[in-house]
């Protein structure tokens, strides 16, 4: 059985990563199965354990950096996020293409673990639009909405590292993009 394609998917914060992931999940042509990550965050009422993340505890989430469990973590605003090594590693084994989405800084080590692993950076059409967009995002926390801006800044620095750059001027176009690299990788592996 040849094993899974894992497909990386990051970018600027809070440049509609989760809108371009949904096209592809939904992608039947792509038979895309999705990387959960565990994170310490609280739960947000319209979440579900399980399906949106793993919600664990700092204890945890530390036992499985210590464990070697994540293939990559991070920390932003006080709480940790990392990718479930086994979830990847079962289904990737099972011959399932895996979707990782995860923060510029993430792909580093996956790629170490993964070298095979196709990794894409989204970028927003303009900075101008994407620093409006995350100050309407997070109007009633301005501390927040300069936290994810200067985050975005950094992210998007890391951009020249990537193969595969896609701008978000429209999430279909930007999926399409993403569909044409993935099917032309598919299709040699056959």
């Amino acid at each position: 059985m040849t094993k899974g394609l894992v497909v990386i998917l990051s970018g600027a914060s809070s440049v509609g990563k989760g809108d371009i992931r949904d096209i592809l999940l939904q992608d039947k042509d792509l038979k895309l199965f999705y990387s959960i990550s565990e994170t310490t965050r609280p739960q947000r009422p319209d979440e579900v354990d399980g399906k949106d993340y793993y919600f664990v505890t700092h204890k945890e989430f530390a036992e499985s950096v210590r464990n070697k469990e994540l293939l990559e973590y991070t920390e932003f605003n006080g709480y940790y996020y990392g990718t479930p090594k086994q979830q990847v590693e079962f289904l990737q084994s099972k011959g399932k293409n895996v979707l990782i989405e995860v923060e510029a800084q993430g792909v580093g080590p996956i790629k170490l673990n993964m070298p095979e692993s196709i990794a894409f950076f989204v970028m927003p059409q303009n900075f101008e639009q994407l620093e409006k967009q995350i100050n309407e995002l997070y109007k009633d926390d301005q501390a927040s909405a300069q936290r994810r801006i200067n985050k975005a800044k950094m992210d998007m620095e890391l951009a020249p590292l990537f193969n595969n750059v896609v701008s978000n001027e429209d999430a279909q176009k930007a999926a399409a993009q993403i569909k044409k690299v993935l099917m032309k990788e598919l299709e040699k592996r056959k």
